[in-house]
């Protein structure tokens, strides 16, 4: 009878030798599960005249006050441009005010620094809501928007929709010289 309780308090020992540490090293990943952010984004026309580009947005949840950086790097930007349009899909429903919206030069945020406007860029912004196309927002800038190593943003100040899902967004510009505007690329943003 010595001989079992002695076996038996061998086997618990060994056993909580490998079984708390395991435990206290793997909890606090089962919290962190929560906020982990997809490392895959998905884009509805993998097609190659389509352009992805670079976004950022303050909050993605339902219904919570949102500030949308879409950014132009340099390498989305082959000339001078005098006007922006920004088409937004019918089923981001929000209220689009125009002292809301604007247009920067910007400095993208990474590891160590964090995504903030540099300048303003004075500009004229129009909001068109037809009721038979899309909702588009067309930004004039006074000066054109230079062809340079700066990364220019519109900003937009707006209130989440209702819904969450996946929303993609189009840009298209108009060039110094020409009279047509021409698609510059897309933005797929995601609200929970």
């Amino acid at each position: 009878m010595f001989k079992k309780t002695k076996k038996l308090a061998l086997n618990s020992k060994v056993l909580r030798f490998f079984l708390i540490p395991t435990i206290l090293f793997t909890t606090p990943f089962f919290f962190s599960i929560q906020d982990s952010k997809a490392g895959l984004e998905f884009q509805w026309d993998q097609d190659s005249s389509f352009r992805r580009l670079k976004w950022f947005q303050k909050e993605n949840k339902r219904r919570f006050k949102n500030k949308i950086y879409f950014f132009f790097r340099p390498s989305d930007r082959r000339t001078d441009l005098l006007k922006i349009s920004l088409s937004i899909p019918k089923s981001f429903k929000t209220a689009l005010k125009e002292e809301k919206i604007s247009l920067c030069k910007v400095r993208i945020g990474g590891f160590e620094d964090r995504t903030k406007c540099l300048q303003d860029i004075p500009a004229d912004i129009e909001i068109n809501t037809d009721e038979s196309s899309l909702r588009t927002i067309n930004i004039y800038p006074y000066r054109p928007i230079p062809v340079s190593k700066e990364s220019y943003a519109i900003v937009l100040k707006v209130l989440n929709p209702k819904r969450s899902g996946l929303y993609q967004f189009h840009s298209y510009g108009l060039p110094k010289g020409e009279s047509v505007s021409s698609y510059l690329g897309s933005w797929t943003i995601v609200i929970d």
